[in-house]
């Protein structure tokens, strides 16, 4: 994996961070570009990028033997870069994650596995992995796919949560939107969710303000 791309001031002379994480076959570079949309005064953004441009190499509803040794690849380059602006002098009270598409649900997934103490958190067109299958079959909601479990530890509140996605998406079922909604407030999480009408797998402009209102937390 390269060296994450970055934008904006030093982390010790910022007042927020952002670790940013591209959809599949996205780039760093690419995902960058919703920090200069946001327009936020000295943020400090991150941005890992997966090797080949993709965090897992199937659907992120696929079978959890399957996604495993993805995700924990994932899952350790945004605690790297995580860690990275906290060692370079960012709080962690003021370190948020997010993404898009598959970066968004491994955004998401980091948040609910270890994003204690983080600013908050926000998948754009996304949803949670889970923590393993349940064994269920398969199901038509969940686009073919077996139902997971979201065995997660609860999270010391405040914890704002951002979760977007259009009522039709072609890669993330509402039903696992729903899910990842309930899983967050069980959690202790402060959900903020933007459902847009119609199909469609993309960022709006609602999902940027939205973000922008989080990282003003």
């Amino acid at each position: 994996m390269t060296a994450p791309a970055r934008m904006g001031p030093a982390p010790d002379a910022a007042s927020t961070g952002l670790v940013l994480l591209h959809g599949r076959g996205g780039s760093a570079a690419d995902i960058l570009g919703l920090a200069r949309a946001l327009e936020v005064a000295g943020l400090a953004a991150v941005a890992p990028e997966a090797a080949g441009n993709s965090w897992w190499p199937v659907s992120f509803l696929a079978a959890h033997d399957t996604l495993a040794p993805h995700l924990d690849a994932g899952l350790a380059a945004v605690e790297g870069a995580v860690a990275q602006l906290e060692a370079e002098g960012l709080a962690r009270s003021r370190i948020a994650v997010a993404g898009f598409s598959q970066g968004g649900c491994l955004a998401l997934e980091y948040a609910a596995r270890s994003g204690g103490g983080l600013l908050g958190a926000a998948g754009l067109s996304s949803g949670l992995v889970g923590t393993g299958d349940t064994g269920d079959a398969a199901e038509e909601a969940l686009y073919g796919h077996a139902p997971k479990a979201f065995d997660y530890a609860p999270l010391a509140p405040p914890f704002p949560v951002l979760i977007t996605c259009h009522e039709r998406d072609p890669h993330i079922p509402l039903r696992r939107v729903r899910e990842t909604e309930e899983a967050f407030t069980a959690m202790g999480a402060d959900v903020r969710s933007l459902i847009h009408p119609g199909a469609g797998h993309g960022v709006l402009a609602d999902d940027v303000a939205a973000l922008r209102a989080l990282l003003a937390g």
